[in-house]
């Protein structure tokens, strides 16, 4: 199956661990569409043949971390074998000690899925039935409750993978999925597993510390927002063209031959999509000459920079995401976890937790969202703006002075640019001691996760505000005295916002509005209508 933009046409699949590394397609699909999930037969094996190693070091009278000692800066003190079942429980327990907000069922399942994949190994030392459970839990609708503050990405995110592990062994909240509720129905944890026929687990050695120690909730984020990303750089193209058409903007400077002069392939794909959007409209058309030769040639000799520069901010959006998609990649391939066991059979520490190399894609993200909803926003503001708009009504209102017009919905896209540059300041520059200083260089990248989140949902708005600024302008600028119309891209997007929200008109109410033309942002409607009318967008 094909996990397509739109997440109202995404299908069902169960996805296999134990294979090939998971994809960002595949966490995004059991995340966030429900997706099965099922352990193959080699993941087993290879989890059954690590335990045996495990329980070879349980016996040996040598220390061997989260074995037979105690945890970070506790780690030399050698635990008795008749208290390390004891001291796993406590383990868990004890890490579940996050606060806050409930995170979002989709990061929860997106990090026991990531969790279960790195079990799933067979380098963690974990029986199988402790993967096996993660899977029936994930099938059964089973998220546990994992709240917004407790992990600096240090050991990875012990806090909240803790609260996962917790619900594993039938202790502490948990939302059981049901229909017609997206969050799911809040649960004691060992009734809704006993209601699904699962066992709680009892952990022996190591398999707490193995639950607990990873980047899966950064990760998990991470793959969430490359999915909402690629989305939303396209829909800041369709925005562009909407806005360059209705500002009689040129499309000169998208030409291939221009962008081409500077090889960056992000560049390249937007300036296609604006040219692609673009092509053929009459209101562009409008406004050009015949050169000497008889060429084509705009009458707008150059426009403002958050016309004519689109293609530039959002191609380095685009290739900043691609460059996190490749990192999202190497982690997805990755076996987490403190210590490992290695394929040769020893079982070592490392510092492969430590969640640097994501949390610094999360806020390079971060940046790029600022960035390009801070020009989309400029795009907005120009409409409004005699001055600027050519030709076009105060704050395109009905009757200027009496109305209003779009003046505050503007306010309210600044408002969110300037919310995402303070979400665009990195959290990954802000480590912060911790066990004793024994984790005293910590990568905060759960926090940069968080903060993206925020960051994405405000580019949508942002974005959703410009759409809904440029339909308008289209209708005043497209009336039947002008006898001009929008490109078939450009055209088809208008129209859709026409079945969300009306045309221009005296002053109502305007925050359903942008609340519907957020919506067609977030499911994909947008590239969508764009994509039947002119072809798939890059």
């Amino acid at each position: 199956m094909t996990v397509t933009t739109s997440r109202a046409v995404v299908e069902h699949r169960v996805v296999e661990l134990g294979g090939d590394p998971l994809t960002v397609d595949e966490v995004v699909a059991v995340a966030r569409h429900g997706a099965q999930v099922r352990l193959t037969d080699a993941a087993l094996a290879a989890m059954a043949a690590s335990r045996a190693v495990v329980e070879d070091l349980a016996d040996d009278a040598r220390p061997h971390y989260g074995v037979s000692t105690g945890f970070g800066a506790l780690a030399r003190r050698h635990i008795p074998t008749d208290k390390r079942a004891q001291l796993q429980l406590g383990l868990v327990r004890s890490h579940a000690a996050g606060t806050g907000p409930e995170v979002e069922r989709e990061v929860v399942r997106a990090l026991q899925l990531l969790r279960l994949a790195t079990l799933a190994t067979g380098r963690t030392g974990a029986r199988p039935v402790v993967a096996e459970t993660y899977a029936a839990m994930l099938n059964a609708g089973i998220t546990p409750v994992v709240h917004e503050y407790g992990s600096l990405g240090c050991s990875g995110d012990l806090a909240p993978l803790a609260h996962v592990a917790l619900a594993a062994l039938g202790e502490g909240p948990v939302r059981v999925a049901k229909s017609g509720d997206a969050d799911g129905e809040l649960a004691d944890a060992a009734a809704a597993l006993a209601a699904a026929g699962i066992a709680p687990l009892e952990l022996r050695e190591k398999e707490g510390l193995a639950l607990i120690n990873g980047t899966d909730g950064m990760l998990g984020m991470l793959c969430l927002a490359l999915d909402d990303l690629r989305r939303l750089v396209t829909t800041a193209d369709v925005a562009a063209a909407s806005s360059v058409e209705a500002l009689l903007g040129s499309d000169a400077p998208f030409a291939e031959d221009l962008v081409a002069m500077r090889p960056h392939p992000g560049q390249a794909a937007s300036a296609a999509n604006l040219r692609s959007l673009l092509a053929g409209s009459p209101v562009v058309a409008s406004h050009r000459t015949l050169d000497a030769d008889g060429r084509p040639e705009c009458t707008r000799v150059q426009d403002a920079y958050s016309l004519r520069c689109a293609p530039q901010v959002h191609g380095a959006a685009r290739d900043t995401v691609e460059h996190a998609a490749t990192v999202a990649g190497r982690e997805l391939a990755s076996a987490i976890d403190n210590p490992v066991v290695t394929v040769d059979g020893r079982v070592e520490s490392n510092g492969n937790f430590h969640g640097a190399p994501v949390a610094y894609v999360l806020d390079f993200l971060a940046v790029a969202v600022a960035d390009v909803a801070s020009m989309s926003e400029r795009r907005t503001d120009r409409f409004l703006d005699v001055a600027r708009n050519e030709g076009l009504p105060a704050f395109l209102a009905d009757d200027p002075g009496v109305d209003s017009g779009l003046m505050i919905a503007q306010y309210t896209a600044a408002g969110i640019v300037s919310e995402l540059k303070r979400l665009a300041a990195p959290a990954s520059v802000d480590s912060i001691p911790s066990s004793a200083m024994q984790e005293d260089h910590v990568s905060m990248g759960w926090a940069a996760a968080r903060k993206l989140r925020r960051a994405v949902d405000g580019l949508g708005r942002v974005l959703a505000v410009e759409l809904m600024t440029a339909a308008r302008a289209l209708d005043l600028r497209c009336t039947p005295e002008s006898g001009l119309e929008p490109a078939a891209g450009t055209g088809a997007v208008h129209a859709l916002l026409r079945t969300a929200v009306p045309g221009p008109g005296p002053d109502r109410f305007l925050a359903p509005e942008i609340d519907a033309v957020t919506r067609l942002v977030a499911d994909g409607e947008v590239v969508a209508a764009a994509s039947a009318a002119v072809g798939p967008l890059r």
